[in-house]
């Protein structure tokens, strides 16, 4: 064996000992977090408090067992040599030498100590001599890659890592997007590690990693902010359910599990909305306007009768006159309260006008203008005095003919409700929506059976803010249940106070300070609280009135201005990250510029950010999308791409039934990976048959070796391979079906064929 040889060697047996090491600490606190868990589940009973802190407690070590599971994989991926003759390890979390004197065994890649891993260059060392790129599988190291940071091979450009950054772009994929803890370049550092404040927009075309840089600057974020963000939370939002799962184990792997994922359609509470609706219509529900027709809807259940209402109550007939109505409609809508909220002030006025009338009836004094009266006539014809009136108002609000009226006039409304009814009638919408024409009209007019769509989230939560929720009721039972606590520990503290007493009169001297000294009701009913603990994702999942701390969109370039409209409502703080190509944009209600989506909202008081290098795709496949992209936008420069795949793209024009032998051949190609074939809607029935082993379907099963979609669904994702189907029925599908088109030809990291039906 030659030095060298036996130089790397013990390089590697070194690392493979530092490594070793650390997964003993990890197993180490693993075991302690697990052993903590199963002592706190073993235990029952006890008081309230400490039934409270049990379960705070049971969270915390079941979420520390959940991290230290999820980072097992590539726990240390690299070492810093720095100039001074120290060395850093970097890894997923950070582990201290608890033995000693708490010194770092592993930093984690967050801290700002492992910074220099991702951004020191030879023109820029940053005080490090060496970078090195460990490589495992499982807990053995396989392989070690060094850059010597020498000024004399500067070179500020190169990339960082270069060769674990090309063997991971190489690797197969497996259905699961992976974290690039380990590849980071540093134009996507810059935007990781960005302040946490305002709006950060990253631009990026295909390949450029801007989704894996937006799972990175979550884990960043929570991990470097966490006192800001613990209790509010960070939301993630993707464009459909399959790029949910696809991402799903990335910020697991980066040790954090606390981040609500979401789609447009799970936005409100109770719904998920998944109905498929021609994308004309989606467009329609995403203008702006539609927030005055929703409050043009809102406006036309206030009614007002043409004729007097006849209602019979039992032995009375009482007329409700359309004045009384309208002046009661009038004083509840300038009562400046939400439809809910303001319907007690229009009840209240109706029952005024039907209790005025029972009054006359029943109260009239025959006699009361009698001369032969005298000095005890009466100054009024009525008997009934405030008490009276108050009781006939009262019998009158339980009358089943009387509740009917209100709920015609003025009904209790949910979003749901308000919606359903205004899609089911054209007469409805024509009357809400005069300003759209009726062909649009037309698109918003369906059964109320079929479920929600997407489009419709935003605008129940429009409705939502409108209508309000009357909680009285649910306020009036917490406010009975919390005196009762405060009785309860009245009672607690009276009993305790009285046992004092009695100790003090035998002995004094001996008596010892006990609750009843330190806190009062208020203080012993808090502290007993039962209230369920959640974390803040699952709370805000259930909340439609939580406020995130951050919130974070991924191809941010479909989303529509009602869209944006509720993301806004949900980070009234404005701190967002948000990503996306304007240039893979199929959304017809789709931005022009990221300055018309924020205008509304924060003006130009915004930051941008660019990612100019494509690592997924490689420069034979970027050659054949840049030819699209010149035909959406001459002047948008497609990103630079890393690498040479060394095969090209094919493109070939055949019988359908051809396209099952050329997947298969394919698929040999590759030697496994993921492969994907992507097709118009309106073909993906025929290609199910032709396929019948592929996966297909609203939520396919990613991790198969071949899966058939749509475009839309594979946004955001990638395949080792591709063929996409009739590149002409994409374009023809939808007005923006050229960047539908781009979308396709981009997914692949390896191989792309185009295959035209005959």
């Amino acid at each position: 064996m030659s030095s060298l040889s036996r130089l790397a060697a013990a390089e590697l047996a070194a690392e493979q000992g530092t490594v070793t090491m650390l997964y003993g600490r990890l197993d180490r606190l693993r075991e302690q977090a697990a052993q903590r868990l199963a002592g706190l589940l073993r235990e029952s009973g006890g008081t309230p408090q400490a039934r409270s802190h049990r379960d705070a407690a049971t969270a915390l070590y079941a979420e520390r067992v959940a991290r230290y599971d999820a980072v097992e994989p590539g726990l240390c991926f690299g070492r810093l040599d720095l100039r001074d003759g120290g060395h850093r390890h970097i890894g997923r979390i950070g582990i201290f030498d608890d033995e000693g004197d708490f010194e770092p065994l592993l930093v984690d890649w967050r801290a700002p100590a492992a910074r220099p891993f991702y951004v020191a260059t030879a023109a820029h060392p940053d005080g490090v001599a060496q970078r090195r790129h460990i490589r495992t599988r499982g807990r053995t190291v396989i392989g070690l890659d060094d850059e010597v940071l020498d000024l004399a091979a500067a070179d500020a450009t190169s990339l960082t890592g270069e060769a674990a950054l090309l063997a991971a772009l190489t690797a197969k994929r497996t259905g699961r997007m992976q974290d690039i803890v380990e590849t980071i370049q540093a134009e996507q550092d810059r935007v990781i590690r960005a302040e946490l404040g305002g709006v950060l927009v990253v631009q990026g075309g295909p390949g450029t990693g801007k989704t894996a840089v937006a799972l990175h600057r979550a884990a960043y974020l929570l991990y470097t902010y966490r006192e800001q963000l613990s209790a509010r939370g960070v939301l993630i939002v993707g464009p459909n359910a399959a790029f949910l799962r696809y991402i799903s184990q990335v910020l697991p792997s980066l040790a954090e599990t606390g981040v609500l994922l979401a789609t447009l359609g799970d936005l409100y509470p109770g719904i998920t909305a998944r109905r498929a609706e021609p994308a004309a219509a989606a467009e329609v529900k995403g203008r702006t306007l539609m927030t005055d027709v929703i409050a043009a809807a809102v406006r036309d259940r206030q009614r007002v009768p043409e004729d007097a209402i006849r209602i019979d109550v039992d032995p009375e007939v009482l007329l409700l006159r359309p004045d009384a109505v309208e002046a009661a409609r009038n004083r509840a809508r300038r009562s400046g309260r939400l439809h809910n909220l303001a319907r007690a002030v229009f009840v209240d006025g109706v029952l005024d006008s039907l209790a005025e009338q029972v009054a006359e009836r029943v109260g009239q004094d025959p006699f009361w203008d009698d001369p032969l009266g005298g000095d005890d006539a009466l100054a009024s014809p009525n008997l009934l005095d405030a008490a009276d009136l108050a009781d006939i108002r009262a019998d009158l609000a339980a009358e089943p003919a009387v509740r009917a009226v209100f709920d015609e006039l003025w009904p209790a409304l949910t979003p749901e409700a308000l919606l359903a009814d205004l899609f089911a009638s054209a007469d409805a919408l024509a009357s809400a929506a005069p300003q759209l024409s009726a062909v649009d009209r037309e698109l918003l007019l369906r059964d109320p059976a079929g479920g929600w769509a997407p489009a419709d989230v935003p605008l129940l939560d429009e409705a939502a803010e409108l209508l309000g929720e009357d909680d009285s009721a649910a306020r009036a039972r917490a406010a009975a249940l919390h005196q009762a606590s405060l009785e309860y520990a009245q009672g607690v503290l009276d009993i305790t106070a009285g046992s004092m007493s009695f100790d003090l009169e035998d002995d004094p001297e001996a008596a010892v300070p006990n609750v009843a000294n330190v806190m009062d009701a208020d203080a012993l009913a808090a502290r007993h609280d039962t209230g369920e603990r959640l974390g803040a994702a699952a709370r805000a999942a259930a909340d439609r009135r939580w406020a995130f701390g951050h919130v974070i969109v991924d191809e941010a370039q479909e989303l529509s201005p009602m869209a944006w409209r509720l993301l806004m409502r949900r980070c009234p703080s404005r701190s967002m990250t948000v990503v996306g190509d304007l240039a893979q944009t199929a959304a017809l209600s789709g931005p022009a510029s990221w300055g018309d989506i924020f205008a509304p909202f924060v003006a130009d008081r915004w930051r941008a950010a660019e990612l100019t290098v494509s690592y997924r795709t490689p420069a034979e496949i970027m050659d054949v999308a840049a030819r699209v992209l010149a035909g959406i936008d001459p002047s948008i420069v497609p990103p630079r791409p890393v690498r040479h795949s060394g095969v090209e793209p094919w493109d070939t024009t055949g019988r359908l039934d051809r396209l099952p032998g050329l997947v298969a051949e394919l698929v040999s190609e590759l030697d496994g990976g993921t492969f994907a074939v992507l097709a118009p809607a309106g073909l993906v029935p025929a290609l199910s048959s032709a396929l019948p082993g592929a996966a297909v379907g609203e939520q396919p099963d990613l991790e198969r070796q071949v899966v058939l979609l749509t475009v839309a669904q594979a946004k955001g994702l990638e395949f080792d391979g591709v063929v996409v189907v009739d590149p002409d029925g994409i374009v023809g599908e939808s007005p923006r079906g050229a960047s539908d088109l781009y979308v396709a030809l981009t997914r692949p990291t390896q191989r792309l064929g185009v295959f035209r039906p005959a």
